[in-house]
């Protein structure tokens, strides 16, 4: 295994892609050599007819050279446009290589880290650098280290002419200088406020409906207002400080060949130099500060893709991204057994745990509820379960038949598991695609047994278009409750072994509580483990063990029906009008559970777990409430009708923890 040190030595997709690209790179170099020699022939084609043909007259010297002139510019072109075509290349190949490793790391990004700002703004980078190697702007740096030697040439004419061209290429370099320091800052205000726009346009149109329903629309337009003003702002200021310094450097060049023109015929007065040496000195003097000149113009292009380089180097390091990484050996399809041990996890980037300490585990065919009040942990040990959140500390893990999830690609491990969220996520695309996870080798058979395992083979022949019913992003044109019965047919695509069902009948009507019923039951039947998270008793029906959460920690674990009879049946006891602690209890008989209900109507009792399973105090726990005189003790009906396990779970895990502190 690498030590951090070699970690560290490895190259980001966007450095091993430039590494690739070296030859082509070189060959651009000696392009751009070629062709800045080539270029030097339209100022001694002028030094030849003015110095030799014009005086001698002679038409063959004036033919030979127009066309030696004519050859070596149909080089140079030709050397310009294989130079274009290469860099555009390098861009293309940049994209190709690194626009994978891009995807997954935006895939990736809110699963480590809080997301925040736009979430595209790296493909945004990756359009930038690609669009940058397709410009001029790669050019005029291949064409730089070349300015001193047109201005030695300058130098060979006379060396008063080589210092005023010298003068005027420093003057360039000073506006290029000053370009750089006046847009560095406004370039990265531009970018971070486009972000900060484009976020928010995406966060308006996935909440179009409730901010129509509230009537958010002029408050939602005062805010995109005032982010894109910022955002035109910055754009402004970037602006207008490269085109003023621009307009500068361009007056600046039209001077400096006018000057050295001026210059010239006073050296040819004075007979220092020869009439066509003006002509020539111009020329290449222009020839000179012509890449200075473009690269002050494309400056902001420079900043911008500099700073998206920076951003995608700075994500893939963060992300430990680096596209060569070593393929898992595939592990063997999990049959048996899933572990939870010493589990501790919290929100992508936080380091304080939602939940910490949990551990159960269960076999195959096992079916667990888990209950518990509202942010007690219940979603997060379900994305943990899933591999979705990592566990904070090596001593935690979640196993599959002793394996850890990591041990499994992310594609190998989603073809064992289902997940059916608590919000509902469909794609853009047909409802057979969704249920077959977009698989392209799904077949109809895999697909219809799906849909029959989640009862909604016939609600979806009965849509329009049957199972190529097309169905927009988030599931845009089903009901709540087609679309939750959709995605529990996606959970159960190719027979997975795990099934995490996060409050599965939230959107369900009766006949949808009776195929999630039958569906959970299917999935223990063949073998499967079925874990299903629920506010209503009605999702509990095919399971057989429960799992009750509290404060982050596991409060009881055992059979669903002492569980339950613990959590919802356990006497109370009321005194009016001073509180005061209850520490034997009178037995009473607790009021008669319905027919079908797993809740016993016995005496409940303290739950504590050891090793994973139920274990029976051995003194009841003291609980605290008030009582009226004479007093009386009640016990809470188990009714499987309960609209919800939150309120009642939440205040009996408070009542239990006060019993412990007397």
């Amino acid at each position: 295994m690498s030590g951090p040190s070699s970690s560290s030595a490895r190259q980001n997709p966007l450095q091993r892609t430039l590494r690739r690209s070296k030859e082509l790179l070189i060959a651009v170099g000696l392009f751009s050599g070629v062709i800045n020699l080539l270029a030097l022939t339209g100022s001694f084609y002028m030094l030849q007819v003015y110095d030799r043909v014009l005086p001698s007259n002679s038409i063959p010297t004036l033919i030979g050279l127009t066309v030696l002139m004519a050859l070596l510019y149909i080089a140079n072109g030709f050397l310009d446009f294989i130079r274009v075509r290469v860099m555009s290349r390098v861009g293309v190949r940049m994209d190709n290589d690194v626009r994978a490793s891009v995807y997954r790391a935006i895939r990736m990004m809110p699963l480590r880290f809080r997301k925040s700002g736009d979430g595209l703004q790296p493909v945004r980078d990756l359009d930038t650098i690609r669009g940058f190697f397709s410009g001029l702007g790669p050019t005029a740096l291949f064409d730089l280290p070349w300015v001193p030697v047109y201005l030695l040439v300058v130098f060979l004419f006379h060396p008063i002419l080589g210092v005023f061209a010298l003068f005027g290429a420093i003057i360039l370099v000073t506006l290029t200088l000053l370009t750089e320091q006046k847009t560095r800052e406004p370039t990265m205000s531009a970018v971070h406020s486009a972000s900060s726009r484009y976020a928010f346009g995406e966060e308006t149109r996935r909440n179009a409906e409730l901010i129509h329903a509230l009537g958010l629309g002029d408050r939602m337009l005062a805010r995109w207002e005032k982010l894109t003003a910022q955002h035109v702002t910055d754009q402004m200021t970037a602006n207008d400080a490269a085109s003023g310094i621009g307009s500068i450097s361009k007056v600046m060049r039209l001077f400096l060949q006018s000057g050295i023109l001026g210059l010239g015929a006073w050296l040819v007065i004075r007979g220092e130099v020869s009439p066509g040496t003006i002509v020539a000195a111009s020329i290449i003097m222009a020839r000179a500060l012509a890449p200075i000149e473009t690269a002050i113009a494309h400056w902001r292009g420079f900043v911008a893709t500099r700073q998206s380089y920076e951003r995608l180097s700075k994500m893939f390091d963060t992300m430990d991204i680096h596209g060569d990484e070593q393929e898992l050996v595939a592990l063997p399809k999990p049959t048996a057994s899933l572990a939870v041990r010493n589990l501790a996890i919290a929100a992508p980037g936080e380091r304080n745990p939602i939940i910490h300490g949990v551990s159960f585990s269960l076999k195959a065919g096992d079916g667990l509820g888990i209950i518990g009040p509202s942010a007690s942990g219940k979603s997060t040990l379900a994305r943990a379960l899933m591999g979705i959140w990592q566990p904070l500390t090596p001593a935690g893990s979640v196993r599959l038949d002793g394996a850890a999830l990591d041990q499994w690609s992310p594609e190998a491990l989603g073809r064992h598991i289902g997940y059916l969220p608590q919000e509902i996520a469909l794609f853009a695309g047909t409802v057979a695609e969704n249920i077959a996870r977009f698989d392209p080798d799904a077949t109809s058979e895999t697909i219809v047994k799906a849909a029959e395992a989640a009862g909604v083979h016939d609600m979806i022949v009965n849509l329009p278009a049957g199972y190529q019913t097309k169905i927009g992003e988030g599931g845009v044109g089903l009901s709540a409750g087609q679309r939750q019965r959709i995605a529990l047919a996606r959970a159960l695509y190719g027979d997975p072994f795990l099934v995490v069902l996060d409050e599965p009948n939230s959107n369900l009507d009766t006949a949808g509580d009776n195929a999630l019923t039958a569906a959970i039951q299917s999935v223990r039947e063949r073998g499967g483990i079925a874990i299903v998270i629920a506010h209503r008793p009605s999702a509990l029906a095919a399971v057989d063990l429960v799992l009750a959460m509290g404060r982050g920690q596991v409060a009881a674990f055992g059979p669903k029906s002492e569980v339950l009879k613990d959590v919802l049946n356990r006497p109370q006891p009321v005194q009016q009008p001073e509180i005061q602690p209850v520490t034997t209890p009178e037995p009473v008989a607790a009021a008669p559970a319905k027919p079908g209900s797993d809740v016993t109507s016995q005496p409940a009792t303290a739950l504590a777990t050891q090793n994973g399973r139920m274990k029976t105090p051995a003194k009841p726990t003291a609980s605290l409430r008030p009582v009226a005189t004479p007093p009386a003790m009640t016990a809470v009906p188990a009714d499987p009708n309960l609209p919800s396990f939150e309120n009642v779970v939440s205040k009996q895990l408070l009542d239990r923890d006060r019993g412990g502190m007397q």
